[in-house]
């Protein structure tokens, strides 16, 4: 009981350790606008005007979320394709027909399109 009471003590020792450590390391001497400011990618954090974000990177995002989402329904069914065979064909091709159906609908809304 005692050993693990030493053992405790120890790693609680230990720790305050590290995290005074870490205290003392991590202060930041010089704090300039630039260093505190958040970094965000392909904007400049300097200048008061920032472009809009463009519709183009989120509609792709949205349609690799979608096909993401497709290959994680499908691939259990191939699995499942020995023992229910014509179920598995039925649930794959209503998931693919549905998937296409949006992608056609995507395509003659002009979301594909990236130069406008």
């Amino acid at each position: 009981m005692i050993i693990i009471q030493f053992i405790t003590i120890m790693i609680l020792l230990l720790l305050i350790l590290m995290l005074l450590i870490n205290f003392i390391i991590s202060k930041k001497m010089c704090k300039s606008r630039e260093k505190i400011s958040p970094f965000e990618c392909g904007f400049d954090p300097m200048s008061k005007n920032r472009l809009p974000f463009s519709m183009s990177f989120y509609l792709i995002s949205i349609i690799f979320l979608i096909f993401d989402v497709e290959i994680s329904l499908i691939l259990p069914m191939i699995f499942l394709s020995e023992y229910y065979y014509y179920l598995s064909y039925m649930n794959m091709m209503i998931i693919m027909l549905i998937l296409l159906m949006g992608l056609y609908l995507e395509w003659k809304e002009g979301a594909l399109k990236w130069f406008k």
